[in-house]
């Protein structure tokens, strides 16, 4: 691990590949686990304030969830989450037409029905942060069901942290990036 600014962050987004592979997992992220996608707290009233143009682009299943439990809920270990349909899979899911999950809000946002792309979790993943009262801890991690993403990600030479650029910068901001590149250099030199 090592300090940049006010994050701790974990080598093992600079030491391990990661390319997500839908084909493979068919977006089982989006389905999978016990909890809906976690949700910083600014998060919650944009749900709110994008449901109506979101909406159009979910599934009645989620559409019914949503509206039975709200744009947002409290997990159960006290945190923001989305809800679930049926305690399984995100509300926000749609599937393509291959059976693939994929997020409804990020396919409103690349329809310019809104500006939102989606949760910042959703778009750091497998990236997870977590605030702490002095700084913010930046992890990997890992999940059996993206063991085609890691497979795919050593095959094209992808590090995470390359792959989350976008997510990273997005929460963390362009020079807090530039310093992460700087650092992963200086770490593959001393290889």
């Amino acid at each position: 691990m090592f300090n940049l600014g006010n994050t701790i962050v974990s080598d093992e987004i600079l030491e391990n590949e990661f390319v997500c592979n839908l084909d493979a997992c068919k977006g089982a992220c989006c389905i999978d686990g016990d909890a809906g996608a976690p949700l910083e707290d600014s998060e919650t009233e944009i749900l709110v304030d994008i449901y109506a143009d979101v909406r159009p682009f979910l599934r009645e299943e989620g559409i019914k969830a949503i509206e039975e439990q709200g744009a947002f809920v409290k997990g159960e270990d006290g945190e923001w989450e989305t809800p679930l349909i049926n305690k399984e899979e995100c509300a926000y899911v749609i599937y393509s037409e291959k059976g693939i999950a994929k997020c409804g809000i990020e396919e409103a946002y690349n329809n310019g029905a809104t500006s939102w792309r989606k949760p910042i979790s959703c778009h750091l993943y497998p990236v997870r942060t977590r605030d702490y009262e002095s700084f913010t801890a930046v992890n990997y991690h890992k999940w059996e069901i993206c063991d085609p993403a890691c497979t795919l990600g050593i095959e094209l030479s992808v590090p995470i942290y390359i792959f989350v650029k976008e997510a990273l910068i997005r929460k963390f901001g362009e020079s807090w990036y530039k310093e992460l590149e700087l650092i992963a250099k200086e770490k593959k030199a001393t290889e």
